[in-house]
């Protein structure tokens, strides 16, 4: 039986995450260099998400950090996983990805979220409150126009006329507005791997043909860490796991920090809770164990595309990571970097 990751495309999201005493701008150097890399290795797109006044993040200004991954590649597709439109105006987002596009064409990717601020002083620094959320087929449906035709006599130049693939990203009811705008899904196992077969499957079903295109198109995103042997790969997810852990029962983002520091680190019982769920989830291990754990969940929800988005403090081990996965599932490897 052919291998169901030999049939679908393979793409990463990077969200530039900082260490502990690493600069921010070192971190959107490395996701520069990471999107040099991807294109190396064979991936299909490289992503860059929008985070707002996280420590432990560096992205928050999605579509200039594309622009440089843009200019430092020649193939790879770039895009955002995503920018979130409750944050912005419809109009604006419009022209920033038509100047994305006209400046490398054939290449832009416009991943859309509709998450605002972390917190309560957040969304008030950014003009908006979870209330502009509820808003958001009203600004989809604006936003998409601006690409056609424009809107009540305004025009998004130099957008109008461009095709630039819009992606959902579903969260909350997500799955279902994709269907109902005629949009690619990207979607994670975030609340578990049942209710995104059940999301997905009722994507499917409920598909419009739209501005996505005429058939259902199903990105999957998960975390895969490949590494010599089962145990140095579970290592690497620390990290991410006290991150959330941390960020869940304090309300900031940290730096993720070393495998050996967290392990001493005292937690109470509720981020313990926390951090062993968010161990859970992964496609982790060897070659070997990570294939057979994609296959089954490629064949269990017949995605098209498959999104990886990985952190750990080691980025050596991150990059190698990225690396032999793309080796693995036999992707058109061109250079052989670190």
């Amino acid at each position: 039986m052919t291998p169901a990751w030999q049939a679908i495309r393979f793409s990463i999201l990077d969200r530039s995450r900082v260490r502990e005493g690493q600069p921010h701008p070192e971190a959107l150097r490395e996701t520069v260099e990471f999107g040099r890399l991807a294109e190396d290795w064979g991936y299909h797109r490289f992503w860059v998400s929008e985070h707002h006044s996280v420590p432990g993040v560096a992205g928050s200004a999605p579509t200039v950090l594309a622009a440089a991954v843009a200019a430092a590649t020649s193939r790879i597709r770039v895009g955002t996983g995503g920018v979130m439109l409750p944050n912005h105006q419809p109009l604006v987002v419009a022209e920033q990805f038509g100047v994305l596009e006209s400046l490398y064409p054939g290449r832009i990717d416009m991943g859309l979220g509709r998450s605002v601020g972390f917190t309560d002083g957040v969304r008030r620094a950014l003009g908006h409150d979870k209330r502009d959320a509820e808003d958001f087929d009203a600004q989809l449906a604006e936003l998409l126009a601006y690409f056609e035709g424009g809107r009540q006599g305004v025009h998004a130049w130099p957008a109008e006329g461009l095709r630039v693939p819009a992606f959902l990203l579903a969260i909350g009811s997500g799955a279902e507005r994709a269907a109902r705008f005629g949009l690619p899904l990207v979607i994670a196992a975030a609340s578990g791997e049942d209710a995104m077969v059940e999301a997905i499957e009722g994507y499917r079903s409920a598909f419009r043909p739209g501005p996505g295109g005429d058939t259902p198109y199903v990105v999957v995103s998960g975390s895969v860490v490949i590494a010599d042997t089962t145990e140095q790969a579970h290592r690497l997810l620390l990290p991410e796991a006290w991150s959330a852990a941390w960020s869940r029962t304090r309300g900031e983002f940290p730096p993720l920090l070393p495998p050996e520091v967290i392990e001493r680190e005292p937690m109470t019982e509720r981020q313990r809770r926390i951090f062993e769920e968010s161990l859970r989830g992964h496609l982790a291990g060897t070659e070997t164990e990570v294939l057979a754990d994609l296959d089954r969940l490629l064949r269990r929800t017949e995605a098209d595309e498959f999104l990886v988005h990985t952190s750990t403090y080691d980025r050596s081990a991150r990059l190698e990571s990225h690396r032999r996965l793309a080796e693995a599932v036999g992707l058109r490897v061109t250079a052989i970097s670190s």
